[in-house]
């Protein structure tokens, strides 16, 4: 068939970077998410101009797949970052305005590209070296033996999602639910490869945040409570369940793919429920006293295995059935023409009914010890819930990220300053050589050092919104606060400690503003005899990560000589 109106040519853009409607966007983009920065950043509200569901967040991983544009160099960057969210779970925002401030500031020094790109990759080979070494004097190390530092960690990502709406006790005990949960998945004494459990998450509305709570164990929905009442022998330590991942509805369309010969004036379905209840009849005589379905169980099979004082649970859904194989260790029965082996069976501890809410929920305790639980999530509306689960699911990845490597990055932009001044130490020490092997002038070096450093300093000060300036002390190069209503002469009483709690201001401490110049020093690691512990940590291995691709990002941009769109 031809074509009713002719092909377009694709439309080109020579030095997107260059261009002016392609710049605005990327400014935009980057005062979009500063302002959703840090414990204090300002919501957002994204719905489509035609309708549809209103999201309410300053989430990264939320707020960024909500937010669409034609502009692909614009997609290019949300890409980016929303693969490293998927993988980190931690730190997108951190990625994104470092990202978008390296892409700014290479266009403001006037450096070539190529000459940024290299100087991008050679500063960040000295940050990544830099964080890595045992005496590197922002980062902690995590003692598994003491909650403390765990809590402080899942504190940090709590406190920095302002859209949940927490006060200070929830924060804390919603911090305290996701270190808990975590250690929970954490098998113990358990020899060979360690299989970390799963938590599962029930969400509750309408109910107090501090009604929350995490259960060994899991929780499912039972439509029918009185069922339980009925059973018999239901506080054994060890009782046999059967779990089915097929259907039990009866249908002939749940028997499999090919073709169904029946012979003329047979009753299938008389026939398919007959073979239910000899189904029925095998797991009463085994003794099962949970009877689990992923699917539809016919009302028929059970009536009759309730009789027998066997609990019955349907619509399982494809999302339990993996903790509870764990749980349990039962095998699934796929198909319901076939004896069931003693190896499918799996067991459960007690049983007992929950009520949150409006939820009755059957509790399946584990037989011994188990890395499965529920957390009940609790809150006042639909909008902070989900927000409120997403959160706990990012705490929980980012402390299992802890289990590969022990360690933590101070907070509250400490890190980002502390690494600037390393960094200005550290090339000020090499600019002559560094600029030979880099094949650039000690200018041009210089330069991009300075736009390196100042694109770090400006996550730490996009961490304030309230109109307070942003301080660097000249001792242990960390991060300073001053309130915007604060009297000239009162500076010192009024910056109290520095963003990650580590230093205290003293009256020997000189400190400036973040966005002057000042003398390079190296930056002194803060005394680890003192009793002071950071208050606010980031996750080092998502933020190691989240500084990798913000550089690769920020040098893939500015790297990019042609856009080609088709338009047709």
């Amino acid at each position: 068939m031809s074509r009713l109106v002719k092909k377009s040519r694709s439309l080109c853009t020579d030095l997107p970077l260059d261009n002016t409607d392609i710049c605005n966007k990327l400014s935009l983009l980057r005062q979009l998410l500063t302002s959703c920065f840090g414990p204090t950043g300002r919501l957002k509200q994204v719905h489509n101009n035609i309708g549809g569901h209103v999201v309410t967040t300053s989430t990264s991983s939320v707020l960024l797949p909500a937010i669409s544009s034609s502009q692909s160099f614009v997609n290019l960057i949300k890409t980016s970052i929303l693969n490293h969210v998927s993988r980190f779970s931690d730190c997108g925002l951190f990625a994104a305005i470092l990202c978008l401030a390296l892409i700014e500031q290479a266009r403001q020094s006037g450096l070539r590209g190529c000459v940024a790109i290299k100087l991008n990759k050679h500063l960040l080979g000295l940050c990544t070296s830099y964080l890595q070494r045992e005496d590197c004097g922002c980062k902690v190390k995590l003692d598994f033996c003491s909650s403390q530092n765990l809590i402080t960690l899942a504190r940090s990502i709590t406190s920095s999602k302002p859209a949940c709406v927490l006060t200070e006790q929830e924060t804390l005990h919603i911090s305290k639910l996701a270190v808990h949960a975590f250690l929970l998945t954490v098998p113990c004494d358990n020899p060979g490869t360690v299989t970390l459990g799963k938590t599962v998450t029930v969400s509750v509305e309408g109910h107090s945040v501090l009604n929350s709570a995490v259960l060994p164990g899991l929780l499912v929905d039972i439509p029918d409570v009185f069922c339980l009442n009925k059973a018999e022998n239901l506080n054994s330590n060890s009782l046999r369940m059967v779990l089915f991942s097929a259907s039990l509805a009866g249908d002939l369309s749940e028997l499999g793919d090919g073709t169904i010969e029946v012979h003329s004036g047979v009753d299938t379905d008389s026939q398919i429920l007959d073979q239910l209840l000899e189904l029925g009849k095998q797991v009463v005589k085994d003794e099962v006293k949970l009877f689990v379905c992923q699917k539809v169980i016919h009302p028929v099979l059970q009536q009759y295995l309730r009789s027998q004082g066997v609990i019955v649970i349907e619509r399982l859904g494809i999302t339990l059935m993996e903790p509870l194989i764990q749980l349990t260790g039962a095998q699934p029965v796929a198909t319901l023409h076939t004896t069931l082996s003693a190896k499918a069976y799996g067991k459960v501890g007690d049983l007992s009914i929950r009520q949150f809410g409006s939820k009755t929920m059957l509790h399946l305790h584990p037989t011994g010890e188990s890395a499965i639980c529920t957390m009940v999530l609790c809150h006042r509306n639909e909008t902070m819930l989900s927000e409120l689960k997403v959160l706990c699911q990012k705490t929980e990845h980012v402390l299992r990220l802890t289990l590969r490597e022990p360690s933590a990055l101070l907070g509250g932009g400490c890190t980002e300053t502390h690494l600037a001044a390393y960094i200005r130490h550290k090339s000020n020490n090499e600019v002559t050589q560094a600029a030979s092997v880099l094949g650039c002038s000690q200018a041009e070096y210089l330069l991009g050092v300075e736009g390196f450093c100042h694109s770090l300093e400006s996550v730490a000060t996009a961490l304030d919104h309230n109109g307070g300036n942003s301080l660097i002390d000249l001792t242990h190069a960390h991060h300073w606060t001053l309130p915007a209503d604060t009297i000239k002469g009162h500076m010192e009483d009024s910056l109290g400690f520095c963003g990650c709690g580590l230093v205290e201001s003293s009256p020997s401490k000189k400190w400036t503003y973040l966005s002057t110049k000042y003398a390079e020093f190296s930056p002194a690691s803060p005394s680890r005899d003192t009793t002071l512990q950071p208050c606010v940590l980031d996750s080092f291995t998502a933020k190691l990560n989240a500084l990798q691709v913000a550089v690769e990002t920020a040098n893939l941009a500015l790297d990019v000589r042609y856009i080609i769109q088709d338009v047709n």
